[in-house]
């Protein structure tokens, strides 16, 4: 298989949508769907272990987990007041603990359990029942398989990213406790049932045909809502618009970006699950759509503010990956680059002129630049996919417009479940632990009141 069409766009779907399907036993049914003039012959391929796409899926998987600690733990440690830096390094690094205890109990079996359910995958692989060292998951290429449980890991890493994601909306003024209660039920309630909606072949948003490669939709307007709603359910920060409030280290800020981009080409390459031509056309749109937007980013600072800043730089760099995110095996690398520099300037003004005019407290900008990115990026997969602009083209019978209406339905969905949602738990967490530390503790800082250490001493 050289482009994801002949599987996905055939389908009308997903390429992770379509391994959903696959990896539990349903081969058959896959070559059916990718080869429909001759199912028989392929549903009697044995599948058989490729080293190589194994190989490129432990280091893709290990690349994500890079984007999580210390990618992000440092991108948003440096953007934080020194007094709160450890606080955020320790809510990643707990979530990504505790989720991946979750993901292994009953998460990957909500998400990818084989059920035919269009919201969760069911009961049938909890505690990864029936899952050996020799179970496999399909490629996209039929009789070629990877072992699962590398499939499982790679996909705990998306769902230990996601929620870890979120803290930066309200990071600075939340309990610990809080934090993980809140992850705990959200990547429940939450995310798994997005992640099968879109990811699995009975997904009520795979059945409709929505395109999103490696998780704009799950990850980034998940995230980005649900930080959204976060920021005004717990409250501004103390002090905010009085007290200065500027990032503390900017160069652990570029650090955390800068490994964050190298670990994105395992999350979106790695999307590919195998190490063939989709893949690198993932890798070379992660390359350009980043570059597209911090050039974006850093020429409207520049006309707007008279200056180019490095923190505009690394802002770039997020908004053109999470642009990218849910497009990176269906556009091509100028198509990328557009797509970009467009979610980068709607970032920008999100963050700059819109954030200060409705006064809410998103302290990190996760909707600005993760639940607007990813909006824009989903959306701006339907457009960018057309082989006119580049792009490897709709299923039979699939034009731009109607494969734009389907990513706008899908956009939808994933902002009315993780808004609501969201909004549910974070007030059942406020009545079980509370939300916020005391008035003082948060002016001391969290990192001395909730962990009882300090990153610096004077």
């Amino acid at each position: 298989m050289k482009i994801p069409s002949r599987l996905t766009m055939a389908a009308g779907s997903t390429l992770l949508g379509s391994l959903a399907l696959t990896a539990f036993g349903s081969l058959a049914a896959f070559a059916q769907e990718a080869a429909p003039a001759a199912p028989e012959a392929a549903a009697a391929v044995v599948a058989t272990i490729n080293k190589g796409d194994t190989a490129w899926m432990m280091v893709s998987t290990i690349l994500v987990l890079f984007m999580i600690l210390p990618g992000l733990a440092l991108f948003y440690g440096g953007l934080v007041r020194a007094k709160n830096v450890l606080s955020v390094l320790m809510q990643c690094t707990g979530i990504t603990a505790v989720v991946m205890i979750i993901w292994v109990f009953y998460g990957y079996s909500f998400a990818f359990g084989g059920s035919d359910s269009a919201f969760w995958g069911g009961l049938a692989k909890t505690f990864l029942s029936g899952v050996t060292r020799d179970s496999t998951a399909a490629t996209f290429s039929p009789g070629i398989a990877l072992p699962e449980l590398v499939f499982i890991c790679f996909q705990m890493t998306f769902a230990c990213i996601t929620p870890a994601l979120i803290v930066g909306a309200f990071a600075e003024r939340i309990k610990f406790s809080a934090t993980i209660l809140f992850v705990a039920l959200w990547v429940t309630f939450v995310y798994f049932p997005i992640a099968h909606m879109v990811w699995d072949a009975n997904g009520l948003l795979f059945k409709m045909g929505a395109l999103d490669f490696a998780g704009g939709t799950v990850v980034h307007i998940n995230a980005g809502i649900a930080g959204l709603v976060g920021a005004i359910v717990i409250g501004k920060r103390k002090g905010l618009g009085r007290d200065m409030m500027a990032p503390h280290s900017m160069p652990l800020t570029m650090i955390g970006a800068a490994i964050l981009w190298v670990g994105w080409f395992g999350f979106n390459a790695g999307s590919a699950l195998e190490a063939n031509g989709t893949a690198a056309l993932a890798m070379i749109n992660t390359f350009t759509a980043t570059a597209g937007a911090i050039v974006a980013w850093v020429a409207i600072e520049a006309i707007a503010r008279k200056t180019a800043s490095m923190l505009g730089a690394a802002s770039g760099i997020v908004a053109g990956l999470v642009a990218v995110t849910p497009a990176a095996g269906y556009v091509g690398p100028v198509g990328a680059i557009a797509l970009g520099a467009l979610a980068s300037a709607i970032c920008y003004y999100m963050v700059a002129v819109v954030k200060p005019k409705l006064g809410y407290d998103d302290s990190l900008d996760v909707f600005g630049v993760h639940g607007i990115g990813g909006i824009v990026g989903a959306i701006g997969t339907g457009i960018f996919a057309s082989t006119a602009l580049g792009g490897i083209g709709y299923a039979e019978g699939v034009t731009m417009s109607s494969q734009v209406i389907v990513q706008i339905k899908a956009v939808a969905v994933t902002i009315v479940w993780s808004g609501v949602g969201s909004f549910i738990l974070y007030k059942i967490v406020d009545v079980i632990v509370g939300l916020r530390p005391t008035a003082e503790n948060e002016s001391i800082g969290l990192d001395l009141t909730s962990h009882g250490e300090a990153a610096y001493h004077n």
